[in-house]
């Protein structure tokens, strides 16, 4: 009997083109994402602004304006509805992605997933690492932000992208989303696990209720909005009062959501999770992301003392030290070991300036980063403020230095975008994709 072909662990290429279909998915997410981030850049530097003004008083008393019914413990500030409310869209959306790419998409095989996975996992422990040294020894307090720098911004990234006009190759763009993707799976686990107190058991189970009536509407591809959103506002509202940070109860949410269209109920095309992602990804990245920067990236500098003053501070150190090193040793290093000691290897047109370039990419943190930082410091403490100059320098900084990696390569990248699009027989499908398939 002949002997069977040996298929060796990883035996894949990484950093892979995608199927012609998820390539196009994947281009009209980052499409919307790039516009959300250029939004995201606008109300930032508009709370910077004003926050730093001869009005500056007025922004914080607009942010810390209380608004709600308190006997349901939502009196909130603006600023409090816009990183527990309005986040909670941005985290249903990651909830229908994530359960999408483990479905149906690129995280669906172990052989694809495992290494933007693993990059992923770098990407989030070197940073806690290398901020947790930096502040050992500064007490229990400053201790509390080493999950700040772990999280990769998206929309960040993609404006950055956008202003440096690089035309990154389908593998490049399907590596960076799904990085992101995974990270924002590991930063809505760190929020639930770490990020929680005063927990309330009973208002826990009993969000269980709505939650559970949600899922079953929406198994039954039941689609009417006067009846799911009721129930998605009580989850939120009893997560949120459970001592649970309400951002969970989107993705919660988000996983219920079936991804696959029902046969046996006549569907057909997209499933419910992808057409839900498609209507909602614009009110997230074009309204309630920009929404909760203005709100959350407001600080008083003090001028270049002022500034000077928070980066002096062990814990802005650190978040700096975090995004900019941590990030680019943890995405590329575990990148590059499981690479060398596996049967795994980069794509053909493809260099480690490349993973080099989007590790770099990856210490763009911002939303999540912010939300972080509250949570760990309070928002409006000395801490906190340093934290979110940390933030945004470090961010700037891995910004600058991916720009001129990325920029090195444009070329290159130009050349294989164009290869990409190169469809000699009109079928509609660029030849690249449908020799791959």
């Amino acid at each position: 009997m002949a002997d069977r072909p040996h298929r060796p662990f990883l035996a894949v290429k990484v950093l892979s083109r995608s199927s012609y279909p998820e390539y196009l998915r994947i281009s009209e997410i980052l499409r919307l994402e790039t516009v959300g981030g250029a939004l995201l850049l606008v109300a930032t530097a508009a709370a910077l602004i004003w926050a730093n003004s001869p009005a500056a008083a007025a922004y914080f008393e607009l942010r810390d304006l209380k608004v709600g019914y308190e006997p349901w413990h939502l009196s909130l500030s603006l600023g409090h509805w816009a990183s527990d409310g309005l986040l909670a869209i941005f985290f249903f959306i990651a909830g229908l992605e994530l359960k999408r790419e483990f479905v149906a998409g690129e995280l669906r095989t172990f052989s694809k997933a495992v290494v933007p996975v693993a990059a992923a996992v770098g990407g989030v422990a070197v940073p806690a690492i290398i901020y947790t040294l930096i502040n050992l020894g500064q007490g229990a307090d400053s201790l509390r932000g080493w999950a700040i720098p772990t999280a990769t911004d998206i929309a960040f990234a993609l404006a950055v992208l956008a202003v440096i006009n690089t035309h990154l190759p389908a593998a490049l763009r399907t590596f960076l989303l799904t990085l992101a993707v995974v990270d924002d799976l590991l930063a809505i686990g760190i929020i639930a696990f770490f990020y929680s107190s005063g927990l309330q058991p009973f208002l826990l189970l009993a969000a269980l209720i709505p939650l559970g009536l949600f899922t079953l509407l929406v198994q039954k591809r039941v689609r009417s909005w006067y009846l799911l959103l009721p129930l998605a506002a009580a989850t939120w509202a009893l997560v949120h009062a459970s001592g649970i940070h309400a951002t969970v109860a989107g993705v919660l949410l988000g996983f219920a959501v079936p991804v696959l269209a029902s046969r046996k109920r006549g569907e057909t095309g997209a499933g419910m999770a992808e057409s839900l992602e498609h209507r909602l990804r614009p009110l997230s990245a074009g309204f309630a992301v920009p929404v909760f920067a203005f709100f959350s990236a407001g600080v008083a500098i003090g001028g270049l003392q002022g500034f000077q003053s928070a980066l002096a501070d062990p814990v802005a150190l650190g978040i700096v030290a975090a995004l900019v090193a941590g990030k680019t040793i943890g995405v590329f290093g575990t990148t590059y070991v499981l690479t060398k000691t596996t049967r795994a290897k980069l794509d053909d047109g493809l260099a480690w300036i490349d993973v080099a370039g989007l590790a770099l990419l990856a210490g763009v943190g911002f939303t999540v980063s912010l939300l972080i930082a509250e949570l760990s410091f309070g928002s409006g403490s000395t801490h906190d403020d340093h934290a979110k100059v940390a933030i945004l320098s470090g961010s700037l900084i891995a910004a600058l230095l991916a720009t001129v990696v990325l920029r090195l390569r444009n070329r290159h990248y130009h050349a294989v975008q164009e290869a990409e699009r190169s469809d000699a027989d009109g079928d509609g499908v660029p030849d690249l994709f449908e020799r791959k398939s």
